[in-house]
């Protein structure tokens, strides 16, 4: 594959190939003379003279233009020769089909036994399908102008790149990749290259020895399954069945790397520790006292610079559940069940978790450990998200159920309060205490509206809004809630677009941060609140959350309090937490907001320095449909002044007390009522076709049958009773089932007497 001899043979054969061609024309041309001459006519005669001319002078004009283009090709061809003919790497320069046009001495030297006129059959006996991998190359050059990838051949790791300096050239480099564990000066380790499905892709120069030949899977090659890092396993080696430490490293692509480490022997000094100086796998040897005897440089550089001589492994890192003392003492007895715990280290700078591997040698008679170490950071950080997301899960759950039963016991207890008030005036001496009953139920509901936000089930009443009237509306509350210490200052975007929330919940959301924000700040300061229309360009990727594309209205509320630590910062919205004294707070400030905003479909983010202040910023999406008619400010409207009492009403509640006030609140207004304890009893008092019922009142979740399966069930035969749900959940938990059912209301527990009797009234009327 000499470059004086591949390039001028592909060129030749071009220009013979035109030449033919060309010698087709004058053919042509010498046909059309003849004709010309035997035609009858002197007008005839001239215009074949005339064609075979201009055949004749078409085809010397294209034969000049192809010798142009030789010449051209054939230098052009000649420099890439001349460049590639420089190159240490093999180098080959072949045209779209593959054919060879040159190849340097390197190639010629490296693929000599397998010589072809195709870059295929040159690699043919290097590589398994080299025309695929060509292809697939080829293609990427052609739209990049240049790929390579990294192959495993038999004799170890090839690097096969492509160029594309012309419309129909490629120049190929076919490159040895060094291993990784060939690179520094200490001994070559026994390494060997493991696939996806255990397959041995590479094994280097000492693994062959230590095995024996070459082993195409681990199942060959290890005596069992699977194969742990840092552990002591048995191989099957050229010398019968050897002990090997193993440790893995990750190769990428899936595939990882196991070094074949001595496991140690008899007794270990420390002029002999020194092989192990350059190792690129973390190893300490501890003593039977948990002091470290002697580590390599991976491990110094994985722990940091605590790490020393005579230094006790607790004072390195801290176990997860029990003491690394009892784990040492266990593994030197015998008696360890587990060899290898997750640790973490004590660095100040970074958290860091490690897989620590503990293996029993004698020194001199007596017991010493040799740790193997991997950084398992990344697997403990997705094991503690996991974690956490299942742990909010589980609390919101808690916080769901916890708000349903309360909300059935304020139902009976201020129930029942407005059944005294009811029977008690101003004058009498039990009527504050009635009172401060009713109030003190107000604010247990209150609380239980709290534990809905965390966990995203309270009943939210959206309606669109412009910030800058809800701050003003709020600013006056605001002010007296951040005392005369603290300035409170607000600035808006002229161009603020419309959101749509709940104002209430909304309102509720700002004065938690704002109070925060005081208590931050207990020697005075200044709370700033920014509004901010922006519009996001690309995805924002923060704390886990993906903001979307789109519009927002943010709003930011910062301090210059004393901020919160780093180790804090993501805690700070989990229920229950806080860093306040008790009795200064519940916890549940924060952890209701994160609730009723990522139940609005908006997001809250926490950014704090220690010292310098806290900033909360809220993204809110901006309503799409802004054409749409405006809400209505609310408008006290007269309760119904109908008469009560001139209907039957079925009333079905599992909850006996709940049950009990319904009941006696509903005949106190008039109305006959029809009681069951189950959705099954309710359905039992409906066979009788000659009862007449106006409205069914009935719990939603309830033991047996819900409530709207089997209102739907009744409303078979009943098709124009009236309904109204009641519940201790949130509407949003069966929203969709009650829009299937026509004539339907919804009122949330607790309720008083009059909206209970009010709504009752108002679906007959």
């Amino acid at each position: 594959m000499s470059t004086g001899a591949i390039l001028p043979s592909k060129l030749t054969q071009f220009a013979l190939g035109a030449q033919n061609r060309f010698g087709g024309i004058m053919v042509v041309a010498g046909v059309l003379a003849v004709v010309g001459l035997a035609a009858p006519h002197e007008i005839l005669q001239k215009s074949f003279y005339a064609a075979a001319a201009a055949l004749a002078v078409l085809c010397m004009m294209l034969f000049g233009l192809v010798g142009v283009h030789v010449k051209r090709q054939k230098a052009t061809l000649a420099t890439l020769s001349d460049f590639i003919d420089k190159d240490a790497v093999p180098s080959f320069l072949a045209q779209a089909d593959g054919a060879i046009l040159s190849s340097n001495q390197a190639a010629r030297t490296r693929f000599q036994a397998q010589a072809s006129d195709t870059l295929a059959g040159a690699l043919d006996r290097t590589v398994a399908d080299p025309a695929g991998i060509l292809f697939r190359l080829q293609a990427r050059a052609d739209t990049e102008g240049f790929a390579q990838e990294e192959l495993v051949t038999r004799k170890g790791h090839i690097r096969v790149g492509v160029n594309k300096p012309g419309s129909d050239t490629y120049v190929w480099r076919v490159e040895d990749v060094v291993v990784a564990a060939t690179q520094h000066d200490g001994p070559v380790l026994p390494m060997i290259l493991v696939g996806r499905n255990n397959a041995i892709l590479y094994m280097n120069d000492p693994a062959r020895d230590l095995v024996g030949g070459r082993v195409t899977s681990l199942d060959r090659l290890f005596r069992t399954m699977p194969v742990q890092s840092g552990a002591v396993c048995d191989i099957q080696g050229v010398e019968g069945v050897t002990q090997v430490l193993v440790s893995e490293l990750a190769a990428g692509v899936g595939r990882k790397a196991l070094y074949l480490l001595p496991p140690g022997p008899p007794s270990v000094r420390d002029d002999e520790w020194n092989v192990f100086e350059n190792l690129p796998v973390p190893l300490l040897k501890v003593g039977a006292d948990g002091q470290v005897q002697a580590f390599n440089l991976m491990a110094s550089n994985l722990i940091g610079v605590a790490l020393e001589r005579d230094v006790h492994l607790s004072d390195l890192m801290e176990g997860l559940g029990r003491s690394i003392t009892d784990w040492l003492t266990e593994t030197l007895a015998g008696r360890a069940t587990q060899h290898t715990e997750f640790l973490r280290l004590k660095r100040i700078d970074k958290e860091v978790f490690v897989q620590v591997t503990l293996n029993r040698i004698s020194e001199s008679g007596d017991p010493t450990l040799i740790a193997v170490l991997s950084d398992a950071t990344e697997l403990k950080s997705l094991e503690a998200q996991f974690v956490q997301s299942q742990k909010m899960q589980a609390i919101g759950q808690l916080a769901g159920g916890v708000a349903h039963d309360f909300n059935n016991l304020l139902t009976a207890i201020s129930g029942h309060c407005d059944l005294l008030l009811l029977r008690h005036d101003q004058g009498d001496p039990d009527f504050s205490d009635l009172v401060q009953i009713n109030q003190n139920a107000n604010r247990a509901a209150a609380l239980v509206g709290q534990l809905l936000a965390f966990s995203r089930k309270q009943t939210l009443r959206p309606e669109t809004l412009d910030m800058r009237d809800t701050l003003a509306d709020l600013t006056h509350l605001l002010n007296r809630l951040v005392g005369e210490k603290v300035t409170l200052t607000l600035t808006h975007d002229p161009v603020l677009l419309p959101i749509r929330a709940d104002k209430r919940q909304l309102e509720q959301v700002l004065m938690n941060l704002v109070v925060n924000a005081r208590d931050a700040m207990p020697n005075g300061g200044e709370i700033r609140i920014e509004t901010q229309c922006i519009r996001l360009k690309a995805p924002l990727n923060r704390d886990r959350v993906t903001v979307p594309v789109g519009e927002y209205v943010t709003v930011h509320v910062s301090d210059d309090g004393i901020g919160i630590p780093s180790d804090k910062l993501q805690k700070v919205f989990e229920p229950f937490f806080t860093t306040k004294r008790t009795g200064e707070g519940t916890g549940l400030g924060l952890s209701t907001a994160y609730g009723i905003v990522k139940q609005t479909g908006a997001y809250i983010f926490v950014d704090s320095t220690v010292g310098v202040g806290t900033r909360f910023t809220l993204y809110f999406p901006v309503l799409e449909h802004r054409k749409s008619e405006p809400v209505a400010k609310r408008i006290e409207t007269k309760k119904p002044t109908g008469k009560h009492g001139d209907g039957v009403i079925l009333l079905v509640e599992d909850e006996a007390p709940v049950r009990a006030f319904a009941s006696r609140a509903l005949r106190l207004r008039g109305y006959t009522v029809l009681e069951a304890d189950s959705a099954e009893a309710a359905l039992k008092t409906l066979e009788d076709e000659t009862l007449n019922v106006d409205v069914f009142v009935t719990d939603v979740v309830m033991p047996g049958m819900d409530g709207p399966s089997w209102v739907r069930e009744a409303l078979k035969d009943r098709p124009d009773v009236r309904v109204v749900f009641v519940s201790g959940y949130a509407e949003d938990s069966f929203g969709e089932a009650q829009m299937k059912i026509p004539n339907s209301v919804f009122l949330p527990k607790p309720f008083s007497l009059n909206d209970l009797t009010d709504t009752v009234h108002e679906q007959l009327h």
